[in-house]
């Protein structure tokens, strides 16, 4: 299929290749033209304006907007409203805050434009192949019809899931993203009792060895097998757990509902005591968070 795909930022230039790899055809649009540029270096077809990426859709078109949450995410679909026309469709592939979702989707309603919200996991090496994604929409046949073909070539088996009316996929991804604080937590908090204990262990085997038929394997274990390898106690990377709102707005939610979140409400209070003073702990998930999602990492100032 066709698509306009907005934004090529680290997860939106691996979307690229993954649609293309899969055989669609990718209309890529990006303020910076390099990275315009380097999606047409990989077979997409470069689009310098929003505009110019509208008309080079054949209808009705599609578009997925890869942009980052909150004023930049806004001004897209506000621009997308006065350009695409009925019939035409939008994903919103980003972490945008569920009840904007269901606001985009009351404004592209009303002009006839199908909208979807579209929780991306897998980090950028899911973006660029087997991703995970979790899709709301008020239009079910528009999503099996046209969409479904397009997530069965870039998701891994199994791995996307329409949920329903629209904001439940950005709903869902930011339960899937408070899920994954506390468990991060519970790693860094692990690791840093080994770090304080009276032996010498070698982190990297020992993450190796718990991916190994333990109960705790997981694709966050290897990450942190990864990091260790690199740097054995994490001496070059501060402490400091920089958070993007997911838990924030879980937790929120939460507390509207009456539900307890202890672990989650523990886990994003860790986050902000790290921005305060360096822990072992939060080294560790720093480097999870850097190794599954290209998060930036700050530096350990030296002594």
């Amino acid at each position: 299929m066709q698509i306009g795909l907005i934004g090529l930022g680290k997860m939106g230039i691996h979307l690229c290749q993954n649609m293309l790899r899969n055989d669609n055809q990718v209309v890529a649009f990006d303020l910076d033209k390099k990275l315009v540029e380097e999606a047409a270096s990989y077979g997409a077809e470069p689009a310098y304006t929003l505009e110019e990426m509208v008309k080079k859709l054949n209808q009705p078109r599609t578009v997925w907007v890869m942009v980052p949450a909150g004023k930049p995410t806004d001004s897209t679909m506000d621009q997308l409203a006065n350009l695409l026309d009925a019939d035409d469709t939008v994903i919103d592939g980003g972490n945008t805050f569920w009840k904007d979702s269901m606001r985009h989707n009351r404004m592209f309603t009303e002009k006839g434009i199908h909208y979807f919200d579209c929780g991306s996991s897998g980090g950028w090496k899911g973006a660029l192949k087997d991703g995970n994604f979790m899709i709301g929409g008020d239009d079910e046949d528009i999503f099996n019809e046209r969409l479904a073909p397009l997530f069965d070539g870039i998701a891994e088996k199994d791995g996307y899931l329409y949920t329903g009316k629209a904001g439940s996929g950005h709903y869902l991804k930011m339960v899937h993203n408070a899920i994954e604080y506390g468990m991060m937590e519970a790693m860094g908090e692990g690791f840093e009792v080994l770090e304080a204990s009276d032996f010498d262990y070698d982190n990297a085997a020992v993450a190796k060895m718990w991916n190994h038929g333990s109960v705790i394997r997981s694709w966050l274990m290897e990450l942190a097998q990864e990091a260790f390898e690199k740097d054995p106690h994490l001496d070059k990377i501060a402490g400091r757990m920089h958070s993007s709102g997911e838990a924030h707005w879980t937790l929120m939610d939460a507390m509207d509902k009456q539900v307890p979140t202890p672990v989650i409400y523990e886990a994003l209070s860790q986050r902000f005591r790290s921005m305060q003073d360096d822990s072992f702990d939060g080294k560790v998930v720093s480097a999870l968070r850097n190794g599954f999602g290209g998060h930036a990492m700050d530096t350990a100032k030296k002594d």
